[in-house]
């Protein structure tokens, strides 16, 4: 009996534990994937508690005033309108003049700029000497001010001694006066956003260019391809989700161009010139809410730019998507 017992707490002993002995190790591990998905949770929460405060928020806020008749002094206290602000907005000739002019300015600024942009990254992408701080100065423009730059740049275009009519006086050409014209305002201004973001775009460009495989160019080369061509069929075709991109975000600059025109005066009147020659959507949205008092058509006015926003970067994403497709 008693060597009978004693085998069978051997064999007890020597026998594997139960199923829920063998597996709990595995609760365990859980609760530390947990316990890290928590402290994850916790690193991330900060961002979305600041997008939240100032981003969700103001969002569904503006969206909630344009709907409502209401002045700055009052916000809380406006009117329900509903749908009146957006109707007046589309018949008023101030927000069409503003639209063609924010237009009007982001093609004859976003055009040139990613054009120069493309060469310059093309230039950077051999071998110089001084690369480095060629990409230095490229990016001077961008971290200047706007203030300071359109400053500058109104000084150069100014009617009686700038720079710009003293050249062309002396050549024998007549002095232009660059405010007063529609045409002549809205180049100076897409001079200064073309100068400010060129070397921005070049550097994203150079980027991209970089990451393209030599065996490409070098295939090209032993096919007869000469430089231009290399540009035209390798270059070209390996940046276009890059352009796309640069297209996406300087159109989105163009539409809530506000710093440039504001200052090209030197005055800082929102009425962008005598007759609103250069007035954009963004001088707009701030004369209605911040010199007439009437955020309920500020609001109006945001939210159609983002529409506008949304449709153009849409049409550009499905043209993108084509022309992948046509591609493949």
């Amino acid at each position: 009996m008693t060597i009978a017992s004693g085998t069978v707490r051997e064999a007890a002993i020597a026998a594997p534990p139960p199923a829920s002995v063998a597996t709990s190790p595995a609760r365990p591990r859980k609760r530390r994937q947990l316990t890290r998905n928590r402290w994850g949770y916790a690193y991330v929460a900060p961002f979305f508690l600041v997008f939240a405060a100032f981003s969700l928020y103001p969002f569904m806020y503006t969206a909630w005033v344009s709907l409502h008749e209401t002045s700055l002094s009052n916000i809380n206290g406006g009117t329900w309108v509903g749908l009146d602000n957006y109707r007046s907005l589309l018949q008023s000739e101030f927000f069409w003049n503003a639209a063609r002019n924010t237009l009007t300015i982001g093609i004859l600024a976003t055009v040139p700029q990613l054009c120069m942009a493309l060469g310059l990254a093309h230039l950077l992408n051999y071998k110089l000497r001084g690369r480095t701080f060629f990409r230095t100065v490229m990016l001077m423009p961008y971290a200047t001010s706007i203030a300071a730059a359109t400053l500058v740049f109104s000084q150069l275009f100014g009617r009686d001694y700038g720079l710009i009519n003293t050249m062309l006086e002396a050549v024998g050409l007549q002095a232009i006066d660059w405010e007063a014209g529609t045409v002549s305002s809205q180049v100076a201004i897409a001079v200064i956003v073309t100068w400010r973001w060129t070397g921005y775009n070049a550097l994203i460009y150079l980027a991209a260019m970089q990451s393209i495989p030599g065996e490409l160019y070098e295939a090209a080369e032993i096919d007869g391809a000469s430089k231009w061509k290399q540009f035209l069929h390798v270059t070209i075709p390996s940046l276009r989700p890059t352009i796309l991109f640069t297209i996406v975000v300087s159109t989105i600059g163009a539409v809530q161009l506000f710093g440039e025109p504001l200052l090209f005066a030197g005055n800082g009147t929102t009425s962008g010139g005598a007759s609103g020659q250069y007035q954009t959507l963004g001088l707009l949205m701030y004369q209605q809410g911040w010199s007439n008092f009437h955020i309920g058509q500020a609001a109006t006015t945001a939210w159609a730019m983002f529409m506008i926003i949304l449709v153009i970067v849409g049409v550009n994403a499905v043209i993108g998507r084509l022309r992948t497709r046509a591609d493949r």
